[in-house]
């Protein structure tokens, strides 16, 4: 079963023995970020620092300045990590190491692009921006994405890509000092709160038949309850439905009436299915000899986020492959591996695995959780993450990918 660990460049750039120590974990891969969003990360064995703070979404390497002159909407650089490329400076030395390298690319999360222009966001049925979430129905938004995913997947001595956030992005997002836990929402809740109203969108529902406003109208019904009698009332799940994703489909459904849930869904396939497409589409373009396009994937359409919601079919028909996240129990990985069982030959099913126990992870537990997930279906696993790990949880992995005896490294 192939294997990659995700890193950043900054686990590497300026520690000469990064580089040896992933390769040493026994994966074949490193899948590394070239464009990232904002973070806060630590960095456990570096020689010379232990926490990296990324201020804003930005590219790790130097941008096409021809590509992006005169653009409203293009990539910051960043200058938290040493050097005008540190994501070409980590290549060459995991290359070195005898590691394939694949860019890590997030797409449609950008709150610096997002916070410098409203008017491309996702806003909600109540008209509060969400500056983190680039709407993708909007067409300079879409530009911009599909072209940076061209640039950023496509780097010199990169195999191939992982594009994250290749999809709709709405409420369910970790925001500075978040305080929004007094109403817990259920997933269809989440759904809710992620509708976009923006000019664009509501222009949309309207050419499908049901009037924005009047969608409004349905969705704000809809999430009244919720806000008046507390959690209970909007997380409830349809006692027939066969798994948390048709659950929450379900009671979707339930609370918009069919035709009310049927323009919004069918506006919102429409434009992701379109992004994915058009985004693979420009990486493959850009890329020479074989390159693999994978993007980060959740089989329910309706869901949003890092792990865009896809169509599986539809998304592997186009794609070479999906991520998708497999942290959790064994009906959580069932229901997220299941509807990807029948894909083409030759596509890859990778189970994202967190490897960091402080982050929810169960580094202990890998090869049990990997061999369910290969009966599952799933053909190649994914790490996260090798830099935030620490040495135990690194040493957990070590173990497993070295004594499975099913070969989950080599």
């Amino acid at each position: 079963m192939h294997t990659a660990a995700f890193l950043y460049p900054w686990d590497i750039v300026g520690d000469p023995d990064a580089a040896g120590r992933i390769a040493d974990l026994g994966v074949q891969q490193v899948t590394l970020a070239s464009a990232y969003h904002s973070t806060r990360a630590l960095t456990p064995r570096h020689p010379d620092r232990r926490i990296v703070t990324a201020r804003h979404a930005a590219v790790l390497y130097p941008p096409d300045a021809m590509r992006w002159a005169g653009r409203t909407l293009r990539p910051y650089t960043q200058d938290w990590v040493p050097g005008a490329d540190p994501f070409g400076t980590a290549l060459r030395a995991l290359t070195e190491a005898g590691l394939e390298v694949h860019t890590w690319v997030v797409l449609a999360h950008n709150s610096r692009l997002g916070g410098e222009h409203p008017s491309a966001v996702v806003r909600n049925v109540y008209g509060d921006a969400y500056p983190w979430a680039l709407c993708i129905a909007r067409g300079e938004v879409r530009e911009y994405l599909v072209d940076l995913a061209a640039e950023a997947a496509v780097r010199p001595g990169a195999r191939g890509t992982e594009l994250e956030s290749c999809g709709w992005y709405g409420m369910a997002h970790l925001h500075a000092h978040d305080k929004i836990g007094g109403a817990p929402l259920s997933g269809a809740g989440q759904y809710l709160m992620s509708l976009c109203f923006c000019s664009v969108c509501s222009d949309g529902y309207t050419a499908l038949g049901i009037p924005a406003a009047e969608v409004r109208a349905g969705v704000r019904r809809a999430l009244e309850p919720l806000w008046r009698e507390g959690p209970g009332a909007g997380s409830r799940p349809v006692a027939a439905a066969p798994g948390e994703r048709a659950a929450e489909r379900d009671r979707i459904e339930a609370l918009l009436g069919g035709d009310l849930a049927g323009v919004v869904r069918t506006w919102r396939d429409r434009a992701a299915r379109s992004l994915q497409r058009a985004a693979v589409r420009a990486v493959r373009e850009a890329a020479t000899g074989e390159f693999r396009v994978l993007l980060h994937a959740d089989p329910a359409a309706h869901r949003c986020g890092a792990n865009a919601g896809v169509d599986p079919a539809d998304v592997l028909a186009h794609a070479d492959g999906v991520v998708v996240p497999c942290t959790g129990d064994d009906a959580a990985r069932a229901d997220v591996l299941g509807p990807f069982a029948d894909r083409p030959a030759g596509a890859t099913v990778a189970a994202n695995l967190t490897v960091v126990a402080g982050m929810g992870g169960s580094p202990g537990t890998l090869a049990a959780d990997a061999a369910h997930a290969g009966s599952l279906g799933a053909n190649a696993l994914r790490l996260y993450h090798g830099g935030l790990a620490g040495d135990g949880d690194l040493a957990a992995v070590r173990h497993a990918l070295r004594t499975t005896a099913q070969g989950l490294g080599n």
